[in-house]
């Protein structure tokens, strides 16, 4: 066994990784003249450097998918190891990047991601913010920009109207747009008109520095001022240059100006004056803005806004902004639908919180967590033969009996509405937050989190009675259907360390006995020798277990003996992961069958010393291979022993 790292010998290596990042990115900085830019920088990706912003950010898409997930990687998985459950939003969000890098009219809109609060938006935003940093440090996102411009404008740009053509013809690549007032200026009056000395360097994107991404928050409408987009006079400036008009003396500090080549962000965009809207969407259509004293200023940058569903609705019912709608492009980012999604998001903002980090929760709190948290987000089915849990239990990739997966995406279009509300996940963990601190214990049990939830709901002063009370009866649902069955089987598992044998060996006679009622034939009893006819009571009884119905049993015994023959053609053995269904009715046919056993273990308040030694097992098993602790495998034996008295 390696010997652990010291604390020292970490600082070290921390250190030096430190250094070799800091003299990585000091030697991909670069100066020079424009003269000098052609000559050596130009030749090498002619098409890099006239790249548009929408084209730059599907660039970074790209390379931050392949980056995170491999060569072939879709740019649609770029963020799935940091968002959970929101693959369509993503996959249309990259649609949208890569229409737009295409030339298309998509990039003259907008891009607005809505959807309920803690969903992701947020996040989503953020994390192309710090890829568009990180591909600006490397040889594919390099950027350059004019040497002392507020926008960092493209070099590219000082290329006079009349010369473009022939630098078309020459590098195959088109010039858009104009010089800036600030660098039409400073080229006259400091280098005389001659655009081949003018300065060039190298820039990385920096929201901090104000490089390529811009940020709006709205504040009080009633005190909120364009300026903080466009900027306004710089008056200590003034007396410098002796002009308002002198675009040396405009301050540049708006939010567009610092997204110029990259993205603007504006938070909860539809409550901004209207004039905002206004100005934001003419600088999507025409990429450009009109601000007093200067001409038209070319602005090149994705603007990416995010807003909530009472916002838009609101925003909706007013007539006049059906134009503001139509330079749009919306993309709904609803809640995950999939609790083992939802789950994978609690385990992330766990992970980043110190106070869980000592605590144990067993291994169904967090999955019991998002059921509940996703039975709140759907509408009922239409379907008799579905209810909630059966919903749920499709949405998250599992076999319902009567419903094909082929089924699954009319049953969604049912209901499109849905996750666009119900509990967030920021919900849910401050609930299990407030019962870890509450706590005298480093751990906490499934049922022990459902009561955090429970309490969580009854204190909100947000909700009305119905509400709380629809809330509780998921949670409810969620132990009954869910929760139940888990700590169940977990039980008996850990009871029976021959469980494994058992149910294989119960796979391989269910699989014998149905492939004689098909083929219409006898069995050789293995002990007599004599030839009987398939065992129909055992069957039926392993079926009845997951409500195959007797008209339903031929079909399903069809779908067994297909996929034990795929797996038969493909050399493996057929097991109980070959089938999730059969898997389940295998389990609770071999729970009912020591269903007494596990009554004696579990119920004596003062177990026998054969007894005792059984429950210590069970309950060593438990934690060694189920991911219990001693506390939460203490809890689940009594939870079932109590399940059992029930039955």
């Amino acid at each position: 066994m390696a010997k652990p790292t010291s604390q020292t010998q970490k600082q070290a290596k921390f250190l030096s990784s430190l250094t070799e990042f800091t003299q990585e990115h000091r030697a991909k900085r670069w100066q020079g003249s424009f003269a000098e830019y052609l000559e050596s920088v130009l030749p090498a990706n002619p098409a890099g450097t006239c790249r548009s912003s929408h084209e730059y950010i599907w660039d970074m898409l790209r390379w931050y998918g392949q980056k995170e997930h491999g060569e072939s990687a879709d740019a649609a998985t770029v963020f799935s190891h940091e968002l959970f459950g929101i693959d369509p939003a993503l996959h249309r969000v990259t649609e949208y990047f890569k229409g737009a890098s295409a030339g298309s009219e998509v990039g003259r809109r907008l891009l607005l991601l809505l959807g309920p609060p803690s969903g992701g938006k947020s996040t989503l935003v953020i994390l192309m913010k710090r890829g568009l940093e990180e591909y600006s440090h490397t040889d594919e996102g390099a950027l350059y920009g004019i040497q002392g411009s507020p926008i960092h404008e493209n070099p590219l740009l000082l290329v006079p109207h009349t010369l473009r053509a022939e630098f078309r013809e020459t590098y195959g690549v088109e010039i858009k747009g104009e010089l800036s007032p600030h660098t039409s200026i400073r080229l006259d009056e400091e280098f005389s008109g001659d655009f081949m000395k003018f300065p060039v360097e190298r820039v990385f994107i920096s929201e901090a520095g104000r490089v390529g991404v811009g940020t709006y928050a709205p504040h009080d409408p009633s005190t909120a001022d364009i300026a903080d987009l466009v900027g306004s006079v710089d008056l200590s400036k003034v007396a410098d240059y002796g002009d308002e008009g002198d675009p040396r003396a405009w301050s540049w500090s708006g939010a567009v100006y610092a997204a110029n080549r990259g993205m603007l962000e504006m938070i909860e965009i539809l409550k901004v004056k209207r004039e905002f809207l206004y100005l934001l969407l003419t600088l999507t259509q025409e990429k450009n803005v009109k601000v007093a004293r200067f001409p038209l200023i070319h602005l090149d940058e994705t603007i990416l806004a995010h807003t909530n569903l009472a916002e838009f609705r609101k925003f909706l019912q007013e007539k006049e902004n059906e134009a503001l709608l139509d330079r749009m492009v919306i993309v709904q980012v609803p809640y995950t639908l999939s609790y083992q999604e939802e789950a994978r998001i609690y385990r992330k903002l766990i992970s980043n919180a110190p106070a869980f980090r000592e605590v144990h929760l067993d291994p169904h709190a967090l999955k019991l967590a998002s059921v509940f948290a996703v039975l709140t987000r759907l509408e009922r089915p239409e379907r008799d033969d579905l209810d909630l849990s059966k919903k749920l239990r499709l949405y998250s990739g599992e076999d319902v009996e009567g419903v094909s997966r082929s089924e699954v995406d009319r049953i969604r279009q049912e209901s499109p509405e849905e996750g666009l509300a119900g509990v967030s996940p920021r919900f849910v963990i401050n609930a299990i937050s407030n019962a870890i601190t509450r706590s005298e214990l480093s751990s906490l049990t499934s049922m022990e989190v459902l009561l955090a939830i429970k309490d969580a709901i009854e204190s909100d002063a947000r909700m009305d009675a119905k509400q709380k009370r629809a809330w509780v009866d998921f949670l409810v649902t969620a132990r009954k259907d869910f929760y139940n069955r888990w700590v169940k089987e977990d039980v008996h598992k850990a009871l029976f360390s021959s469980f494994e044998d058992e149910a294989q060996q119960l796979l391989e006679k269910y699989l014998d006995e149905v492939e004689s009622s098909l083929d219409n034939r006898s069995l050789t009893d293995p002990i007599t020798g004599e030839k009987r006819p398939p065992d129909e009571r055992f069957l039926r009884a392993v079926e009845e277990k997951i409500k195959i119905s007797e008209s339903g049993k031929l079909s399903f015994r069809q779908e067994v003996v297909r996929k034990a023959m795929v797996a038969f053609k493909a050399g493996e053995r057929f097991t109980l992961d070959n089938h999730a269904r059969l898997h389940e009715a295998i389990e609770q046919y071999l729970f009912a069958e020591r269903r007494d056993v596990l009554r004696l273990v579990t119920s004596s308040a003062r177990p026998d010393e054969e007894a005792g030694q059984k429950i210590s097992a069970v309950q060593e098993r438990l934690i060694k291979e189920y991911g219990y602790d001693a506390h939460s495998a203490d809890e689940a034996l009594k939870y079932v022993t109590t399940l059992l008295s029930q039955e």
